[in-house]
């Protein structure tokens, strides 16, 4: 659903429900400038609260807080975290991502707290929504039940997104949230939340349809992938690495029946899945919708508005730059196969320390040809707009050559509000490269690996399609914006599939998360793939020992095994937690 009209339908059922509800008589008047749990008593109303959970997706609408750094897309804490790019910008922008980046992560970094705030608002919304609904008679039982499976979906959703980020987490339903109760949702986070996840995604599975009028409403496949994902973190031991089989067991058939079910292929492109002009492809299962006019960007993707190249038209801010380590990945061998063991052994060549007018010999060796629709680099035309060079970048000393690329919208998208930097591009949470990357990780487990090589070869086939390569372009001398595009590869790109049979499981697992980082790199995913796999402290402990000797800030950090896989709860929700004299929120031990 267009996030514009969502709230644009959230104002009029709001206020066909207050209209509904006025009254003569002055000592029974609801209060002004507010909405009243009475006059939502309506099926407008009910409507109208369902469409103001779905707003909470994009972590907008709280008082003291940017959605920046809290919304589902994670950057922040997917990316930075992680092995996959840097905090980017200079080293006095926003501190407390620094800290992000180098694991040191504190109860009171009020991004941490931002997040807690924006997912935990979400799921009093769904509740709201549930709660509301049982008192409202007039709406039928097949509305009913969508509404309550929507719901479900977005309270399993949000419980997720908080689930993955701290070790212990409250669940919290509607038989536990009361709106006119403020010590309610006061409740310990002493049990497991997964069963209450997944018995959310269930219900959601069984109550929605296979298709909605709107997109942005969940589908059952939606629900379903999203079951499987919550498996998906189950499926290994974070602290040994090992693979819970029985788990995996539960993930494999919901992800044959989305792909038996053929409502969804992989989209002609990889560029496909990063466009505006290609939302809500054939590919997309789930996608955060956004939308920006010229009156209002309020709807936009706000989440990634500072992770724009420093240079114009968008002149902010440089955030969130790819690594090294990442570009690196992208390297391939003479077979077209990645380099699963030797990729950092040397760099890809760029333009660190040098101007945009400074002579450059790019890298001629052999490149997967996803680099070049992930990150920008010099010499490669960035979307539509102009040739990357060292001019978009803040601080090349501080956070090197690269730019992000994945949620910039093309030219058509851009400057449609005054800041350009919100745009309508939708933010791609589930698509189904995901569900067959995530059922090969089941086959290997389970010993099947040729049907694992199998489904890394589709991901790789359409990943081939030189209809989707970056073509080259010719600096024009007009202006920086003055570029020609010609019928070749920017790049020597060479990618092929794995044509030889797996024989050996070490091996064919590597291969399988390596072409998942190559796949989804810079989208927010990565650091929590290394949690749930539980190979982060020896992964990013390699990274930044290498990484250190070329972004120095970074000298000195350390992962620690059994404590950085999560992030601490917040102080401030501790804090708000006290009951009857105690905190009825309990820290993670590894942060007390």
């Amino acid at each position: 659903m267009n996030a514009r009209i969502l709230k644009y339908m959230l104002s009029v059922g709001l206020a066909i429900g207050i209209v509904s509800a006025c009254k003569d008589e002055f000592l029974s008047r609801d209060p002004q400038g507010q909405y009243s749990p009475t006059a939502l008593k309506t099926p407008a109303g009910v409507e109208g609260l369902l469409v103001g959970a779905y707003a909470m997706i994009d972590g907008q609408g709280l008082d003291g807080q940017d959605s920046w750094n809290n919304d589902i897309q994670s950057w922040v804490f997917g990316g930075l975290a992680s092995d996959d790019s840097y905090k980017g910008t200079d080293a006095g922008d926003q501190p407390e991502q620094s800290f992000i980046e180098k694991w040191d992560f504190q109860p009171t970094n009020g991004h941490i707290r931002n997040k807690w705030r924006g997912l935990y608002k979400g799921i009093a919304r769904t509740n709201d929504v549930i709660n509301t609904l049982s008192e409202v008679k007039e709406v039928s039982d097949a509305r009913r039940k969508q509404i309550i499976a929507e719901a479900r979906f977005l309270r399993g959703l949000f419980h997720f997104e908080a689930k993955k980020m701290w070790k212990t987490i409250p669940y919290i339903d509607e038989t536990i949230y009361k709106l006119d109760d403020l010590e309610s949702t006061k409740i310990p986070n002493d049990k497991d939340a997964w069963p209450m996840i997944e018995a959310d995604f269930k219900a959601a599975s069984e109550g929605l349809p296979e298709a909605q009028s709107q997109v942005g409403r969940p589908t059952k496949w939606a629900a379903l992938a999203f079951l499987a994902k919550t498996y998906m973190y189950q499926g290994w031991n974070i602290s040994t690495g090992a693979a819970n089989v029985a788990v995996l067991q539960k993930a494999k058939p919901v992800l044959e029946q989305i792909v038996a079910s053929g409502k969804f292929t992989l989209a002609p492109k990889f560029e496909d899945n990063f466009l505006i002009a290609t939302r809500n492809n054939a590919e997309s299962i789930f996608e955060i919708q956004y939308a920006v006019s010229s009156a209002s960007g309020d709807a936009a993707d706000a989440g990634v508005g500072l992770a724009h190249p420093y240079i114009d038209p968008w002149g902010c801010c440089g955030f969130y730059q790819p690594s090294q380590n990442l570009v690196n990945a992208f390297k391939t061998s003479a077979a077209g196969l990645p380099l699963l063991d030797t990729f950092n052994d040397s760099d890809v060549k760029n333009d660190q320390g040098l101007k945009y007018t400074d002579p450059f010999e790019p890298y001629t060796g052999t490149l997967d040809p996803r680099l070049d629709q992930t990150v920008g680099r010099r010499g490669i035309l960035f979307k539509d707009f102009k040739i990357h060079g060292s001019d978009f970048i803040r601080d090349q000393t501080y956070a090197g050559p690269y730019s992000p690329k994945k949620h910039i919208s093309e030219k058509a998208g851009f400057g449609i509000n005054g800041w350009g930097n919100l745009s309508s591009n939708n933010y791609r949470i589930m698509r189904y490269g995901m569900v067959l990357l995530w059922l090969a990780e089941c086959e290997v487990e389970l010993g099947n690996l040729e049907n694992a090589r199998k489904l890394v070869n589709q991901i790789r086939t359409r990943a081939m399609n030189p209809a989707g390569f970056v073509k080259k372009a010719v600096q024009g001398s007009k202006s920086r914006d003055d570029f020609t595009v010609m019928n070749e590869p920017a790049a020597n790109y060479l990618i092929k599939i794995y044509d030889q049979a797996w024989t050996n499981a070490a091996t064919a697992r590597k291969a399988v998360r390596f072409e998942s980082r190559l796949e989804f790199a810079m989208e927010g995913h990565r650091f929590f793939d290394l949690q749930r796999w539980g190979i982060a402290a020896e992964t990013l402990n390699a990274y930044v020992a290498v990484e250190s000797n070329k972004r120095v800030y970074k000298k000195g950090a350390v992962f620690t095994k059994g404590k950085n896989e999560f992030f601490p709860i917040p102080q401030e929700a501790i804090d708000r937690s006290y009951k009857a004299g105690a905190a009825t929120l309990t820290q993670d031990p590894a942060y007390k």
